[in-house]
């Protein structure tokens, strides 16, 4: 179920306090599957992994989240990507494991 922005920043921001890591210890993104996006790209564990996904209402909004984090948080990623139909905006915890 999509959300608004204040939600989506809510959401995520209080999944990453949870973790008592740095912010630059996560990297945030968009997607159209985030599920495809986490684990088949970013090779993050789908069940010992730290990760989070949320729907927001559109490309724009998913975006602008994105942005919040990467410019005001200092979590890795980097803004630009996706497409039209990229309305998920997804967090994982790095590791060794994972792909950035």
């Amino acid at each position: 179920m999509p959300k608004n922005k204040t939600e989506i920043i809510k959401e995520i921001d209080g999944y990453i306090q949870k973790d008592n890591s740095s912010y630059s210890n996560w990297y945030v993104g968009i997607a159209k599957d985030p599920r495809d996006r986490l684990f088949n790209d970013h090779k993050v564990s789908a069940y010992g992994g730290r990760w989070i996904y949320c729907e927001a209402y559109s490309d724009t909004s998913a975006r602008e989240v994105e942005s919040f984090f990467l410019d005001y948080k200092g979590t890795q990623g980097g803004p630009g990507g996706g497409d039209e139909d990229s309305r998920f905006v997804y967090a994982y915890r790095i590791t060794s494991a994972t792909k950035e």
